[in-house]
């Protein structure tokens, strides 16, 4: 599945930069996220709840920042085990833009899923990582904006 946007940010790109490597601002905005801590220079390790139509799963995994070029761009690369649920693995090339006072986040998401998730079918699954996406990129965005308070809480399945 691929998935590709981008985000308007009122805020400079130094700041987003630093949310953006920030664990705890990550952990608060990513769906479903039971905790991610930082194992190493530029890895972490993850625990993620995701409910995907009529299966729930608890992943467990690892994601690693490469290809750094602070503060304009990385790339996020994971994978997670949910045990009989299946896997998923991909990545993530993200970069940011001054745009005025503004800053324009753009991402593309490359992943793969397999086991019981994959065999529910490409538009379930790809719709459902649409609306983990938003629900990331919208909570990421509060935050940007000064919001503490947002958060998401485990996401509902499509």
């Amino acid at each position: 599945m691929d998935l590709k946007g981008e985000y308007r940010l009122a805020a400079p790109r130094e700041k987003v930069w630093a949310l953006l490597n920030d664990p705890e601002t990550l952990k608060s905005c990513i769906p479903g996220c039971q905790s991610l801590e930082m194992t190493g220079e530029n890895e972490m390790s993850a625990t993620v709840v995701a409910k995907v139509g009529p299966v729930k799963a608890t992943f467990n995994g690892m994601v690693r920042l490469e290809n750094i070029d602070a503060p304009r761009s990385y790339s996020i690369v994971g994978e997670g085990k949910g045990g009989i649920a299946g896997f998923a693995s991909g990545g993530a090339d993200v970069s940011l833009e001054e745009d005025g006072e503004d800053t324009v986040l753009h991402y593309e998401v490359d992943a793969k899923v397999g086991g019981k998730i994959a065999q529910l079918g490409g538009r379930l699954v790809d719709s459902t990582a649409k609306k983990f996406a938003h629900q990331f990129f919208d909570c990421f965005a509060a935050r940007v904006a000064g919001d503490t308070a947002a958060e998401v809480s485990e996401p509902a399945g499509a």
